[in-house]
């Protein structure tokens, strides 16, 4: 399913793409799938349902599901070999970083997928794991599953500079599609606008996180940045965020599980979202399956 001896070959390029990318490290691989694997990972996407957590609130909207029993056997194949340990070394050694480790508990990652009026906001990762004080979490793998998407849907993954000024790259969310990068403390990234696909489409993609185990990384949760020009929409960025900063450090002190959290979230984004022109749909009317 994945040429890993192909990504193997090619390490010596992918190694100096990666590391000698801007705003930070990363790369962009296009045909990580064959195209008919991929076709067949978009169309096991499982329906929207009870297994699927919501993170709605102001400064995303999206689903996640991280129950690979529910997904199709293409996907779960997928997840397999990309959590392999052969895979994980090749990401080691192209990203430069060894001893990376995959998370077989999916914190976080597994299915995402956005519709109609969705986005999420331009953001650094959090850096440790929640229930693994030890996990710093250093990169992050997105291969994409969408093989109607159009420019105008609007969902391209924007890399900033380190010092929020400026958009460094947009990167299209096209069929098998796969984008890795260091989670490093300045690697702002999102999708910031909310997009425009079809009523019944979904920008669809598998997200998975590698960390490295060490003595005592600085924990910080995932840190939200208004772009420049963002005015009063700033506020309810930031509220947001220092909200979500303390019921992180809940989570992390009681073990909440991500179903639960995406609840509470949801209770959160009532309180304090503000009518700033991205909600006007979030895509609650759809199941979310891409056609």
């Amino acid at each position: 399913m994945l040429d890993v001896d192909r990504l193997e070959r090619n390490l010596p390029e992918y190694r100096a793409r990666y590391q000698g990318a801007s705003p930070y490290p990363h790369i962009v691989i296009d045909d990580f799938l064959a195209p008919d694997v991929a076709e067949q990972c978009a169309g096991e996407f499982p329906v929207r349902d009870d297994h699927w957590i919501s993170f709605v609130h102001v400064n995303e909207r999206k689903y996640a599901n991280q129950e690979p029993v529910t997904w199709g056997p293409t996907l779960q194949r997928l997840l397999d070999e990309v959590q392999s340990d052969r895979f994980v070394d090749f990401v080691g050694k192209m990203s430069g970083i060894d001893e990376l480790v995959a998370d077989e508990t999916l914190e976080g990652a597994g299915l995402h997928q956005s519709m109609r009026g969705g986005y999420l906001n331009v953001h650094a990762d959090f850096t440790v794991h929640p229930k693994k004080r030890h996990w710093r979490r250093r990169v992050n793998l997105l291969v994409y599953f969408n093989p109607e998407w159009q420019p105008e849907y609007g969902g391209d993954l924007e890399l900033w500079s380190k010092d929020m000024r400026q958009r460094v790259r947009k990167i299209q969310p096209t069929l098998a599609r796969a984008v890795l990068f260091n989670t490093d403390a300045d690697s702002f990234h999102g999708h910031p606008e909310p997009m425009t696909c079809p009523e019944g489409m979904a920008r669809q993609s598998l997200a998975l996180y590698y960390f490295t185990e060490e003595d005592a990384p600085v924990v910080r949760s995932t840190e939200y940045r208004a772009r420049p020009g963002e005015g009063l929409h700033a506020v309810p960025i930031f509220l947001d965020k220092t909200v979500l900063r303390n019921y992180d450090r809940l989570k992390r002190r009681l073990n909440i599980s991500d179903d639960k959290a995406g609840r509470i979230l949801r209770s959160i984004d009532k309180l304090t979202h503000r009518n700033n022109g991205k909600n006007s749909s979030n895509g609650n009317g759809t199941n979310g399956k891409q056609h």
